[in-house]
């Protein structure tokens, strides 16, 4: 895998993934585009949320879809790294089996997800879920 990123100017950067797709960023407090740490934890809800959806899938349940939110601690000095994140995933669908969903939820988080497994080696990783059956 390889990405390339450009300074534009100021704290702007684009950034070109390796399959040939943009994004801006901006170093600014996320002025004009998402911060590179705004990016690095909707990389994590993006890859958690794949795995979510494919595992309900999988598991025959009527999931119609799956949001993701997290919120994290940071540290107060430099570097701001992260020092927890959680998940709440708000999982929409018709019937879903509470079990799978914890399963599943679960699974990403300690086995899958690239991302947070990644992450997980120096931030405390917490995830919680929620079913919104679309039939109420």
């Amino acid at each position: 895998m390889q990405a390339e990123v450009t300074w534009v100017d100021g704290l702007k950067f684009s950034g070109l993934s390796g399959s040939g797709h943009c994004m801006a960023m901006d170093g600014n407090q996320g002025e004009s585009a998402p911060s590179p740490m705004e990016v690095v934890l909707m990389a994590a809800g993006g890859c958690s949320s794949v795995d979510v959806v494919e595992g309900l899938k999988s598991a025959d349940q009527q999931v119609s879809g799956c949001c993701a939110k997290l919120t994290t601690e940071r540290r107060e000095t430099a570097p701001r790294v992260f020092t927890s994140i959680n998940i709440h995933f708000e999982v929409k669908g018709i019937e879903l089996d509470p079990s799978v969903v914890a399963q599943v939820t679960s699974d990403s988080l300690q086995k899958y997800c690239s991302v947070c497994l990644m992450l997980g080696q120096g931030v405390e990783m917490t995830h919680t879920w929620q079913i919104v059956d679309v039939n109420e």
